[in-house]
């Protein structure tokens, strides 16, 4: 009896918080509606100030207090005002390259704020994928270059394909020993069901007006004909891909890289595709005393709906956890 009236209980606490929280979602979502939303906000991180104190929590536990004295001291007497910037920027890729929608708010932020000798440093991973979205990644950092600001690229793991694209931009490419560079090609592959379909009595169908509308399918019978095709759009790309590549680094031998190999960071430095060997965290380092550095990434906003979605979430979870556990005790004293 005991335990049937802690499960009714348990079942009516979580109807209840069902229906509340659905009137707190559409609440949010009325006043959301009503009002203008702002896409979200730049979060700008003095990155000197993050390295001094990185710097003083260290040397406060290694050195003797009067030495550490003497060190806050110096620092304080030696502190330059710092004109120039250096922003950082950051860029993590996917196939699709869906970080383009933060890195074109950043560098709108950038060339909003830039001022003479100022330079921007962009830390990018990416291992490539499609070509228009990488393509306009690439355009976007153009967008820095053609506003004649020096922009240096750091390459600490992955720069491939699509990523190559877009470094290839930079005024400089700076590379860590066993990053991997490279792979100027372009892949397409497309399984093909046909033969399993035809097996299972099942046909397919495919309209289409303009002789090249579809080349290889997924469903229907590829022909000759259909491959040659696709082969020649993709030798299209790798011409235009070549082409870019050529036009933003001068000295490279294009022939001889453009073979959808990929390289490590010294003998991608031997073939002119990265000018430097260096992590991006020696290169901050090397830049303190130089630059104000300041990092720069975009935060989307956070409207109500998804903070009452969040915390719908946690409150569902902890109401199921408990009832579990309430239930798994009950089985164990019955």
């Amino acid at each position: 009896m005991f335990i049937e009236l802690i499960s009714n209980y348990g079942l009516f606490l979580l109807k209840t918080l069902t229906v509340v929280i659905s009137i707190l979602v559409i609440l949010s979502f009325a006043i959301n509606s009503k009002k203008s939303k702002s896409e979200g906000d730049l979060e700008v991180t003095n990155v000197n100030e993050e390295l001094a104190g990185l710097e003083e929590n260290i040397k406060k536990n290694i050195l003797a207090n009067s030495d550490f004295k003497k060190f806050i001291k110096s620092r304080k007497k030696n502190k330059k005002v710092l004109d120039k910037r250096l922003f950082i920027l950051d860029f993590k890729g996917n196939i699709k390259a869906s970080e383009i929608v933060s890195l074109r708010r950043e560098i709108s932020g950038v060339l909003l704020s830039f001022k003479k000798g100022d330079e921007v440093l962009l830390r990018l991973e990416n291992s490539g994928g499609t070509v228009h979205e990488h393509g306009l990644a690439a355009s976007q950092l153009k967008r820095i270059k053609d506003k004649k600001i020096p922009l240096t690229i750091c390459v600490d793991k992955v720069a491939a394909s699509g990523g190559y694209m877009m470094a290839c931009v930079a005024n400089k490419i700076i590379s860590s020993p066993f990053a991997i560079v490279g792979s100027i090609g372009v892949l397409a592959q497309v399984p093909n069901f046909n033969k399993l379909l035809k097996s299972k009595g099942i046909d397919f169908e495919q309209h289409t007006a303009g002789n090249y509308k579809r080349t290889v399918t997924m469903f229907g019978e590829n022909t000759d004909k259909d491959r040659e095709k696709l082969g020649e759009q993709l030798e299209d790309i790798h011409v235009l891909f070549k082409d870019f590549i050529v036009s933003q680094r001068k000295d490279i031998d294009i022939e001889k890289v453009a073979t959808g190999e990929y390289w490590y960071g010294k003998s991608a430095l031997a073939l002119n595709l990265v000018d430097q060997i260096m992590t991006s965290d020696e290169y901050i380092l090397s830049m303190r005393d130089k630059f104000s550095i300041v990092r720069v990434k975009y935060k989307p906003s956070t409207t109500f709906a998804d903070k009452i979605s969040k915390v719908s979430s946690k409150l569902s979870k902890k109401v199921f956890n408990d009832l579990s556990q309430k239930n798994h005790d009950d089985s164990i004293f019955k």
